[in-house]
């Protein structure tokens, strides 16, 4: 009964902590979300559901690269590919919403900051809510995982989005595209949170360009 005690504290401890690891995480990849709103505003809305698939695609497709080689020839971050492939699974379940609706629709739903935030929140909250479920079904299992092997469950998921896309979105008995996008999302935060790990306490990720 003691061992049981023991055990169910110290996973409430880690789940506790990686809740709080996830907001840090998200906060950051926020902050730099709404940034370049600022100064772009939102002109990632013309892409299509398979523009935004390849971007992520590209971004893991170089840190599997980095990973393999050792050789940064860009200079631009590990952290800030997972960065950027965290916001743009945002802007995909973003834009699942809006497949069906205006060009006029769509600008009246994005037109504020305001109105934005509370879209991209929204959409994080849903990621969060999935990896709470995940997580305690699977005990914190991403957390003995290798960053290597995040990256290629990555890529893996974003060749079920390619394929679900070939076939124009028709499914057997698979899951849709929201929910691998939403795993994309979730592991690229996991990878960001041991990456932090592994770093000096002050050490912080550099931005995506």
């Amino acid at each position: 009964m003691c061992d049981f005690v023991y055990r169910y504290k110290v996973h409430n401890f880690k789940m506790k902590q990686t809740n709080q690891q996830y907001q840090a995480v998200i906060n950051e990849c926020r902050a730099l979300f709404i940034n370049k709103a600022r100064d772009y505003g939102t002109s990632w809305r013309i892409l299509r559901m398979p523009s935004i698939t390849d971007q992520i695609f590209i971004k893991a497709e170089r840190i599997r690269s980095l990973q393999e080689t050792k050789v940064n020839m860009v200079g631009d971050s590990v952290e800030g590919e997972f960065i950027g492939i965290i916001n743009y699974c945002v802007i995909a379940l973003m834009l699942l919403d809006f497949q069906h609706e205006s060009e006029e629709k769509i600008v009246t739903t994005l037109n504020t900051l305001e109105l934005l935030s509370k879209l991209y929140d929204s959409k994080v909250e849903y990621s969060y809510s999935t990896m709470l479920k995940k997580n305690h079904d699977y005990g914190e299992a991403w957390r003995k995982m290798r960053i290597s092997s995040m990256t290629d469950l990555i890529l893996m998921k974003i060749y079920r989005l390619k394929q679900i896309e070939d076939n124009e979105g028709k499914l057997l008995a698979s899951e849709g595209p929201d929910a691998n996008y939403v795993d994309i999302l979730n592991y690229a935060v996991f990878c960001l949170i041991k990456i932090g790990e592994e770093k000096p306490p002050h050490s912080k990720h550099e931005q995506p360009k």
